[in-house]
């Protein structure tokens, strides 16, 4: 009796309640540290195949003379590597709604070591353009994206979707030095080897650490009825409020500056007279400075300032980058001016992405974040026959003309509309 009355007193009732709470305190607690761990795996999972695949890119040109490709079949070789990334984002995207972040990281890390085993058997040209079919589904990127949307709260999204450039930056570094000494010493063919390997370690971290289904089963069920390949159900995200107009912005705003850098080869051989180990030293010097915005500034920022405001002066710094561009005449200047082009390009790029996710249902950001993911591949598409037109025919400066114009045009039309559309209740930016 003494017992039974003991629960029913008032200390009872508050020791019982004191318990649930520090239980779930706790609960709650482990649940973050969970949280935290998983994100951590899945940049470890982007720096490595980030890393992998920029020791191939610094390797795959001598692979492809070595086969006896020419300076036009191994464009057409990189043209396919864009197209078939375009095609897949979207798609890619969709799986991850539908089958959850494991399946959908699996699927992007199994596809990067199948890409790494046929390149390490491409002893002929059909089967080194055959290594290019995986690559429709070698999303890390947006697959970590997909993964950090999903466990971080709103305010904080801009500054984890930020820390991933970070891991673009070692992965640039680290991957482009490894690359060139690893072939040089062992074999044109070891960083392949390489590469196969950590695809392979990254599937089973994959496997293990990403927990999947990250969302209730009722909200999987809303899209389980239609195809992954499905293209008007994906393209059905852009047309949620505000989404087609952010889109465009990030889009538009770094096209002209993508141009560019991928005539960059060209140009700093003919118009700043660089050898090849002085280009090298300004492509790490490039991976620094995304280093050390994208991990110590653009949090920073996010905890200060909106998301509209970094949206406005993204596109300030953009226009600005582009009368610096139109007047440059020496690499120097170059190095100068790289410094805000690689601000606006990461700060545009991340902050849009989190508007874009946030804009969407938390069952449609995986197809949105897919789409973002196109937008490089749709520049390294069509990109090499616009910049070698833009180039040949007017110059560098007409890169950074093209860049201000289309800026100061985003600023004055749509930015202002999208943040127009947000104050008079629209959820582009929420």
């Amino acid at each position: 009796m003494s017992t039974m009355s003991g629960k029913n007193s008032p200390e009872g009732e508050e020791g019982a309640g004191r318990m649930k709470s520090e239980s779930w305190g706790q609960s709650n607690a482990a649940g973050d540290v969970r949280r935290g761990r998983v994100i951590l795996v899945a940049y470890l999972i982007v720096t490595l195949e980030l890393t992998f695949l920029f020791m191939q890119f610094g390797v795959m040109p001598y692979l492809a003379k070595s086969l006896g490709l020419d300076s036009v079949g191994f464009g057409y070789l990189q043209t396919t590597f864009g197209v078939l990334q375009l095609v897949g984002g979207p798609i890619f995207g969709r799986f991850a709604d539908q089958f959850g972040n494991r399946a959908a990281l699996t699927l992007s890390c199994a596809s990067a070591s199948a890409f790494f085993l046929l390149l390490s058997i491409s002893t002929s040209v059909p089967i080194l353009f055959l290594s290019r079919l995986p690559s429709v589904f070698m999303h890390g990127l947006p697959g970590a994206q997909k993964v950090i949307t999903d466990l971080t709260a709103p305010s904080e999204r801009a500054a984890a979707l930020g820390k991933l450039g970070l891991c673009f930056g070692v992965g640039i570094i680290i991957g482009s030095a490894l690359g060139g000494v690893i072939s040089t010493k062992f074999g044109i063919f070891v960083p392949m080897y390489f590469g196969l390997v950590g695809s392979l370690i990254n599937t089973v971290l994959s496997v293990v650490w990403i927990p999947s289904p990250s969302k209730p089963k009722s909200e999987h069920r809303k899209t389980e009825h239609s195809s992954v390949f499905n293209i008007r159900e994906i393209l059905r995200v852009l047309k949620f409020p505000g989404v087609m107009e952010i889109f465009l912005v990030k889009v538009l705003s770094g096209f002209p500056i993508g141009l560019f850098l991928i005539m960059f080869s060209i140009i700093s051989i003919e118009f700043f007279g660089l050898e090849a180990v002085e280009s090298g030293y300004l492509m790490s010097y490039f991976g620094v400075l995304q280093m050390v915005v994208q991990g110590l500034v653009i949090g920073k920022l996010t905890s200060h300032c909106t998301e509209q405001t970094l949206l406005r002066l993204g596109v300030l710094v953009f226009a600005g980058v582009g009368l610096g561009m139109a007047l440059m005449r020496t690499v120097w200047h170059y190095c100068i001016i790289v410094v805000p082009l690689v601000f606006a390009f990461n700060v545009l790029g991340t902050i849009t992405d989190s508007i874009l996710t946030k804009a969407v249902p938390s069952t449609d950001t995986g197809a949105m974040l897919g789409i973002c993911a196109s937008v490089q591949p749709l520049t390294r598409t069509v990109g090499p026959t616009l910049g070698v037109i833009l180039y040949k025919q007017f110059g560098v400066s007409s890169f950074g003309y093209l860049q201000l114009i289309v800026n100061a045009k985003i600023k004055k039309e749509t930015l202002l509309y999208v943040l127009w559309h947000s104050c008079a209740g629209g959820t582009t930016l929420r």
